[in-house]
């Protein structure tokens, strides 16, 4: 007889792990199923906000390749600025084969069970249960998270709208960075976005994406030619192509006994890219309201959209806004705002949950026009 589950869990990411977790724990059933055995290569920066903390009750140390607390800026490899960032906790830097993997192995070590290199191809319905059609045999469950990222196809089973898909791309060197080697962001390379580079114990993670507009073209070569010019070792890379999936305004993200969270979902922010903390936060509460709706909550599925459009949707706003203020005129922005040490800070607070979108969006994009209307 078939094991009913009372959540199965598509995806080992952080949105599918942070759901594993938080389900686990509350003694529920799950199953978390993923078609690449783990732990496994991921393209991706791997900058976490130390912010994601406060969701779990067990330290993330093992999962930390380093700890960051200097960013630099440059606009055309020119005119640095250096800021040291005020925070008690530095930007954590990982690497996401062992940091997805830690947060698995804690959904485990609280009873959740991990079913890896194993390809799911096909959901369906019956009454008061979802089936999940695999290459090997199908699973059933209660409830349903779909947290299969930015290739995932489960959405469009689900028949969930998704977010516009952009063009990135990831370039991993292997080297020994020096202790005080800087978090970097480099702006004018990219239309319509930048480049990001994080240090790492054992070597440095190069990213950039496009956020506006069209896709981006050539990013690879973009990354080939950054890296040559700051000096990165030419024989120890790799580099990734791949996509994005920014949020681009509110949807609904709940199906029939079903949710969708993580990148799938489209919780990347749309002016910085990040992603890692949105969708451990997508995890966090689809795994709340699953645990309703497992307590005989009608809605709690329907309140999850609802939960994500006031508390995230509506703040991705006011980023999509200042986003389109940015990349349209990047030069007058690093003038104006980016190099302006006041910002590092102020991000950083928005990163770490202290401070929303909404607090400061207005303000800067009225710096911006006004230094747009005096030129």
């Amino acid at each position: 007889m078939t094991e009913l589950y009372d959540c199965i869990v598509i995806g080992a990411g952080p949105a599918g792990g942070s759901a594993a977790y938080h389900l686990a724990k509350q003694g529920r059933s799950v199953l978390v199923l993923d078609k690449q055995p783990q732990p496994r290569y991921r393209p991706c920066a791997g900058g976490v906000s130390p912010a994601v903390a406060q969701w779990f009750d067990f330290d993330f140390s093992p999962a930390i390749s380093r700890k960051v607390k200097t960013v630099r800026y440059t606009w055309k490899y020119d005119d640095p600025v250096v800021v040291e960032l005020e925070t008690h906790e530095p930007m954590w830097m990982v690497r996401r084969d062992r940091f997805d993997d830690f947060l698995i192995a804690q959904a485990k070590s609280q009873g959740a069970r991990l079913r890896d290199g194993t390809t799911v191809t096909g959901i369906r319905f019956e009454s008061d249960r979802v089936w999940v059609e695999t290459d090997t045999e199908p699973v059933a469950g209660r409830y349903l998270i779909a947290a299969d990222g930015s290739n995932g196809v489960c959405a469009e089973w689900l028949k969930l709208k998704t977010p516009k898909t952009r063009s990135a791309a990831t370039l991993e060197v292997t080297m020994e960075p020096s202790a005080e080697a800087p978090i970097d962001f480099a702006f004018g390379q990219v239309k319509n976005g930048f480049i990001w580079q994080f240090p790492k114990a054992d070597g440095v993670s190069v990213s950039t994406s496009t956020f506006i507009g069209g896709n981006g073209k050539n990013l690879s070569k973009t990354l080939s030619e950054y890296a040559d010019r700051v000096g990165l070792p030419a024989e120890n890379r790799q580099i990734t192509e791949g996509a994005v999936l920014l949020w681009d305004g509110d949807r609904q993200l709940h199906s029939q006994n079903a949710l969708l969270a993580g990148e799938a979902a489209g919780f990347v922010d749309p002016l910085t890219a990040e992603g890692i903390r949105p969708s451990m936060f997508s995890g966090l509460k689809a795994a709340e309201a699953i645990d309703r709706a497992l307590s005989g909550d009608t809605d709690a599925l329907e309140g999850y959209t609802q939960t994500v459009r006031d508390s995230w949707g509506a703040d991705m706003t006011w980023a999509s806004r200042l986003a389109g203020a940015l990349y349209r005129f990047p030069g007058l922005a690093y003038k104006v705002a980016i190099k302006q040490p006041i910002a590092t800070q102020i991000m950083l607070k928005i990163l770490c949950g202290e401070l929303r979108y909404s607090d400061v969006a207005d303000r800067a994009i009225r710096k911006l026009s006004g230094g747009l209307m005096g030129r």
